[in-house]
């Protein structure tokens, strides 16, 4: 059975997901929670022993945790050193997914080698290029990369499809800031699905909520007052401030809401029913958000690696039918060069004529095996 391993990995959270072939060709709307394949999130922080042993997500009780490294946009003079080794961003990165795949092995076993690593759509080539330098150092050239919005369109067909051909707005709305994409869904769709350039913002996202909740309670209002109606407030004014990145983002690519079919909502600050609220009612378009926004584009992602881990599967099987049926037809060959000789020897013996030779000759080769069976000469 097909196993896809999909990994997000983002500025505060990281999230690794499975997917399995029946999860995967599951019928859209059919999928319980208790249907969807496990997955896991831990901080993104990476810690590591005396031996040079990476872990994730713990925050060691003597030493220090490497942390803000995942975004590769925000570049830093220096990101951590193990023994006399520099690591850049995308290395930790790159440990960061080798640590959520050996964890995935030792639990399952079948997870092979199909596994995808999602990074920003707004990413340049280069940067794309560190990823992958950074997984090919050390022995990851299997795992391929994703931009996160292809990945959760992907969701998108696999929860909601088969989809019409049409565009999709995906808002992320993460920890650390909010990416806005335009990506095309259903059939016909493009190798690389992503229309204009996507747009990204620190100005949104849990980190920007929670300096406004902190600045509300600095004037005065009560700590319990802010974590009530007040919050419930502010996001809704953050949010419909966060629209000004969507019509930027429309704009750069020269359309409109009129253009865009459905607006998928994912990232972990997008969890408060407020933030989908606020956009159906600005937007005026259909807003689809998942139980759980923040896994949304790990299981996204594992859904595209269980696919692909089913085609290698599919063509194994097609490539040993037809070297079974190859051997086959070569010792159907065989046989009926042989058994041609033997009828060439018999017709010899017996006089038959040339005429009668030929007939014989044309014959299939199981019909002529079983003459002469008949005649004892097999």
């Amino acid at each position: 059975m097909a196993v896809g391993l999909g990994l997000s990995i983002g500025t505060v959270n990281t999230v690794s997901a499975l997917a399995e072939e029946h999860s995967a060709k599951a019928p859209s709307g059919r999928r319980s929670a208790a249907q969807r394949s496990p997955a896991i999130t831990r901080r993104t922080t990476l810690s590591f022993d005396s031996t040079g042993m990476a872990r994730v997500g713990m925050i060691p009780r003597h030493g220090r945790a490497v942390t803000e490294f995942a975004d590769l946009s925000q570049r830093k003079t220096e990101q951590a050193r193990i023994g006399h080794r520099p690591l850049t961003a995308a290395d930790l990165v790159a440990v960061v997914a080798e640590c959520l795949i050996t964890e995935a092995r030792r639990e399952r076993g079948d997870v092979g080698a199909r596994v995808i690593l999602t990074h920003p759509a707004g990413y340049t080539e280069g940067q794309v290029g560190e990823m992958r330098a950074a997984l090919d150092a050390i022995g990851l050239s299997h795992v391929a990369l994703v931009a996160e919005p292809v990945a959760a369109a992907t969701w998108l067909e696999a929860e909601r499809g088969p989809l019409m051909p049409g565009l999709a707005l995906v808002y992320d709305l993460g920890g650390a800031n909010l990416d806005i994409t335009l990506v095309r869904v259903g059939a016909g769709c493009p190798r690389n699905p992503i229309v204009g350039i996507p747009v990204r913002s620190t100005e949104f996202g849990g980190r920007a909520f929670g300096a406004l909740v902190a600045a509300q309670a600095g004037n005065g209002t009560s700590a319990g007052a802010v974590a009530g109606s007040v919050a419930d407030e502010l996001r809704t004014s953050h949010i419909r401030s966060s629209l000004k990145v969507v019509y930027r983002c429309l704009r750069m690519a020269d359309l409109t809401m009129a253009d865009v079919d459905c607006v998928l909502v994912v990232g972990g600050a997008a969890r408060p029913v407020e933030v989908a609220q606020v956009l159906a009612a600005e937007l005026a378009r259909p807003v689809i958000t998942a139980p759980d926004p923040e896994r949304t584009i790990a299981d996204g992602a594992a859904i595209m690696a269980c696919r692909a881990a089913a085609a290698d599967e599919d063509a194994a099987g097609q490539d040993h039918r037809r070297s079974a049926h190859r051997r086959a037809t070569t010792r159907a060959l065989l046989l009926s060069r042989r058994t041609r000789r033997r009828l060439a020897r018999v017709a010899i013996a017996t006089g038959m004529s040339a005429a009668g030779v030929a007939l014989m000759l044309a014959l299939p080769a199981d019909t002529v095996v079983a003459g002469l069976s008949q005649l004892g000469l097999r």
